[in-house]
């Protein structure tokens, strides 16, 4: 049985591959700075897009996008403007989450763009 560590795994790499087949450029898979990680960031034409990876085994306690909190929005802001920054980029910059349910060896993807906005 898959530990919560897989499930996030096997979840990023899902998202990864749902990224890819619509035309999204990977750029950083699980990018690091002060204690801060975006799971996925990738360019879409002309945006950069921050995105956060949600995966659950089970809708029980609510769809997994749920579980990105004000708190983890700050978190994700402050790490792109740092990768921002840090890489030079002058592009529009968009917050998406990908949630990802898998059960079995089924699992449903959810993709939303504009998840939330810098404040």
């Amino acid at each position: 049985m898959a530990d919560a560590h897989d499930t996030g795994k096997m979840g990023e790499e899902l998202a990864r591959a749902h990224l890819a087949a619509n035309g999204y450029v990977i750029l950083e898979t699980n990018w690091q700075s002060n204690h801060q990680e975006v799971d996925i960031i990738a360019m879409k034409g002309e945006t950069l897009v921050i995105a956060e990876v949600k995966t659950r085994k089970t809708s029980h306690f609510g769809q997994p996008e749920t579980f990105v909190t004000r708190q983890k929005q700050k978190m994700l802001i402050k790490a792109a403007n740092h990768y921002v920054m840090s890489q030079g980029i002058d592009k529009a910059v968009r917050f998406d989450i990908l949630s990802v349910l898998i059960q079995g060896d089924k699992h449903q993807l959810n993709h939303i763009e504009d998840a939330f906005y810098p404040y």
